[in-house]
């Protein structure tokens, strides 16, 4: 009897055991993701790119090479300009296809976004379909802009978003493509057809869940998971200097409003420069971001957002006081007071300036907000808790 119910135990936690496949990468929330997978027992595949100069770890990486070279840059950039035809996107799908028939058999697949393989929406449709066709679930993951949450955008229906700064001036157009191509055609037609063959969307934040709660096959908000044991907590004991660092990406300068922080810094600069050690970075790749972020005591992460992204949870996991979005939609989803965990930052360099000067007449805020912040992602965004939440989701539908 005692061996009969040790084979039917054995039997039914091989069962649960999934082989897991998630592709793209744009920030580590894949990569905590599989983390907490790991933990708890599953298989997971990472496929992606690792994101350009931020450099995430996969399993697979699939990239743009050839047309990267800079003999070859003026040629691509020259037949897009002209065919509207990106060889890039045509060397990714090239790459894709080419290791397709490795991709089998999987019990779970997730895309991190519409666009998860970077390549041209048509030829993005080909390569879901075969993943469709050779593995079991596919599910979408909505934590970057999509179709859905740039439609609801120019909609006008946020009070603001990334996309603010284009309504504001028009000319920045040039500067918005590679997010209003997501209203394209195209990428309409890539919309509908993964929505029509997915078994679930996930969003990652209220950003892309506000878009997607009437959407019938929309299962709901899974905060980001972050890995509270690779991430240490780092007590601030004492503070003799307040350092602020401003990290940015430059190819997400306008989106991010980092105009409004480097307008503020320079006005605390002016005023408290005996009080303040002001650090700016651009284009960081992911290890020496995090750092940067490690010898700060302030982090100026983001304007345009109503929830925290994944740059702004690991400094907040670290100890850090973020400036990021921290707006009353989340204040309530978490029953949070403002201004305790995170500080929500405006699109008004002025609101921003009298948020840094609270802090630095008031350091004891900071270790306060420290504290708070770290025991916050501690609570809501642990990875093993987070991964738990994605097997109910996936088991599920």
């Amino acid at each position: 009897w005692q061996r009969c119910s040790l084979i039917i135990i054995f039997k039914t936690i091989a069962h649960n055991i999934m082989k897991i496949l998630l592709i793209g990468e744009y920030s580590r929330l894949h990569n905590s993701l599989k983390e907490g997978l790991q933990k708890n027992g599953h298989k997971v595949t990472l496929l992606g790119s690792g994101d350009g100069f931020k450099n995430y770890p996969v399993d697979i990486k699939i990239d743009s090479f050839f047309f990267n070279l800079k003999s070859f840059k003026l040629v691509a950039k020259l037949i897009d300009r002209l065919f509207k035809i990106s060889l890039n996107e045509v060397e990714i799908y090239y790459k894709v296809n080419k290791i397709m028939s490795n991709l089998k058999a999987y019990d779970v697949v997730q895309l991190i976004n519409e666009n998860a393989f970077r390549t041209l929406p048509s030829l993005e449709i080909l390569l879901i379909k075969t993943l469709i066709k050779n593995n079991n679930k596919l599910f979408l993951l909505s934590c970057g802009v999509d179709y859905k949450s740039v439609e609801y955008s120019l909609n006008n229906k946020f009070r603001y978003s990334i996309l603010t700064p284009y309504f504001e001036n028009p000319n920045l157009k040039k500067s918005f493509r590679h997010i209003l191509k997501y209203n394209t055609k195209e990428y309409r037609k890539l919309h509908e057809f993964i929505l029509k063959n997915t078994n679930g969307i996930i969003s990652s934040d209220i950003d892309y869940h506000i878009p997607y709660i009437k959407e019938k096959k929309y299962l709901g908000l899974i905060p980001n998971p972050i890995n509270i044991d690779k991430i240490k907590y780092i007590k601030i004991k004492s503070i003799d200097k307040i350092k602020i660092l401003h990290g940015i990406n430059s190819k997400n300068y306008i989106k991010k409003g980092n105009v409004f922080f480097d307008k503020a810094l320079k006005a605390i600069k002016n005023k408290y420069g005996n009080k303040v050690e002001i650090i700016s970075t651009i284009d960081l790749d992911y290890n020496e971001h995090i750092k940067s972020v490690k010898n700060c005591h302030i982090l100026l992460d983001q304007v345009y957002a109503y929830d925290q992204g994944y740059n702004a949870l690991e400094a907040m996991a670290i100890g850090k006081v973020v400036f990021t979005g921290a707006e009353k939609e989340w204040l309530e989803l978490y029953n949070i007071k403002e201004n305790s965990v995170a500080i929500n930052a405006f699109p008004d360099h002025k609101k921003i300036i009298e948020s840094l000067e609270w802090l630095i007449n008031n350091p004891s805020k900071i270790m306060e907000i420290s504290a708070n912040a770290r025991e916050f992602i501690e609570k809501n965004h642990n990875y093993i808790s987070i991964a738990k939440q994605y097997e109910k989701a996936w088991s599920k539908n």
